[in-house]
């Protein structure tokens, strides 16, 4: 088979990150005392992957990575709400992530090695999903088909959705590709859990004759397999997604890849995660989680996005050259009666905030949280406090552009 070759191509050999944890979740108080064995991590995510491998390679299921697209933007995150969608102008804006590169050998120069370490990690019967779109996918494929082989190819899906376009000289651009791979001939794949419904037309045409098949009649209750090309809106149209981070993935993609090449209890890795996306549906459907990125913003939406809509304990770590923002000492919260309050004065853009109800001055065990509500409507400022309160209570804070607060209260 024929290989990509650059002036730079090189197997990186990289220097483990050193892991550090920050704290721990229990999403709404769930799950208080047990094992967070879901990781949420920041910082370089080839050196994270390389302190990773002494305990999971060969051990991952599932790896679905969403990495940037050499592109050549520079992403920006909406943190506003209320704002009118329809007028990009008002909106309130911070830093996202960059995909901007110097050029084309750059770009795989980045992405080499990193795919090289995923595969590392792949357990036997394990499956890579690369999602990309036209600007690299083709190179991408060959790289692929140099750690798993061509042959292993499981499919080329093609992610289809609506949108408006500037485009005027050519053909709306309104597609990504996301190429999967396994790597063993026993690779998970649950067909009986993605199964769809046929269309109507089906329906009625098979009613009418029994030879609409030419010979074959399908099982028109079971449903049918999805082809390899899936209609999922963006989110910038589910409103009840949307977290106001760039390029952000729609659920029922995610969902439709975790179910077919994962089962309960597997371990699932996004090491660009983002926005929280995977993680969040790996923790929803009784998947173990391995998420990453470089960007305290990211670490952010995905830590507050998981308190709300997951129930499974995780840990938020760091390598230790990429520390999330200091802690600053703010008094903004009170004691009254059996909750805590806030005092907006103090921190009147608060985004998320979040209770350690027994401090022990070190690890932050967060057992209660609250996130500002994604479109419309005010932070929630009572939380009443969980049966095992300590002498001390932490009270945690991250306002919309990301700076931290945190106070402690004497009972």
């Amino acid at each position: 088979m024929p290989i990509l070759t650059w002036s730079d191509k090189k197997l990186i050999v990289p220097e483990p990150a050193q892991l550090l944890t920050s704290n721990f979740v229990y999403p709404r108080g769930e799950g208080i005392g047990q094992k967070a064995e879901n990781r949420l991590i920041m910082g370089d995510n080839l050196a994270i992957m390389a302190a990773l491998l002494p305990e999971y390679e060969g051990r991952i299921n599932l790896i679905y990575i969403d990495p940037p697209f050499f592109s050549k933007k520079n992403y920006r995150a909406r943190i506003g709400r209320g704002e009118d969608s329809r007028d990009p102008g008002k909106w309130q804006m911070a830093a996202g992530y960059l995909d901007n590169w110097k050029s084309l050998d750059a770009y795989l120069s980045f992405l080499y090695p990193r795919l090289a370490l995923m595969y590392r990690l792949l357990a036997p019967n394990g499956t890579l999903y690369l999602h990309l779109d036209w600007h690299a996918d083709a190179y991408a494929r060959v790289l692929l088909d140099e750690f798993f082989g061509a042959e292993n190819l499981l499919n080329e899906i093609i992610w289809t959705y609506h949108g408006p376009s500037p485009i005027k000289r050519a053909f709306n651009r309104k597609h990504d590709t996301i190429l999967s791979y396994f790597k063993g001939k026993d690779y998970t794949f649950n067909v009986d859990d993605i199964r769809e419904p046929y269309h109507p037309n089906t329906i009625k045409t098979f009613k009418s004759s029994k030879k609409a098949g030419f010979g074959k009649e399908p099982n028109l209750k079971r449903g049918k397999v999805p082809e390899d090309w899936w209609y999922f809106p963006v989110v910038a149209r589910l409103h009840s997604e949307r977290t106001g981070y760039p390029t952000q993935k729609p659920q029922a993609l995610l969902e439709r890849i975790i179910k077919a090449s994962s089962n309960e209890g597997d371990i699932v890795a996004d090491f660009f995660s983002g926005s929280g996306t995977t993680a969040l549906v790996a923790g929803q459907l009784g998947r173990k989680f391995i998420a990453t990125d470089a960007t305290w913003r990211a670490i952010h939406t995905s830590s507050s996005r998981l308190t709300v809509k997951q129930a499974s304990p995780f840990s938020i770590e760091h390598d230790s050259v990429t520390p999330p923002p200091m802690l600053s000492p703010v008094k903004f919260a009170h004691l009254e009666g059996d909750a805590v309050l806030l005092d907006m004065e103090n921190v009147p853009e608060l985004d998320y905030w979040e209770i350690d109800s027994a401090w022990d001055g070190e690890m932050f065990k967060s057992v209660a949280q609250a996130l500002r509500p994604v479109r419309s409507g005010a932070l929630l400022t009572r939380i009443p406090l969980p049966e095992d309160v300590g002498r001390e209570i932490c009270v945690r804070g991250v306002g919309v552009n990301g700076e931290r607060y945190q106070t402690v209260l004497k009972r």
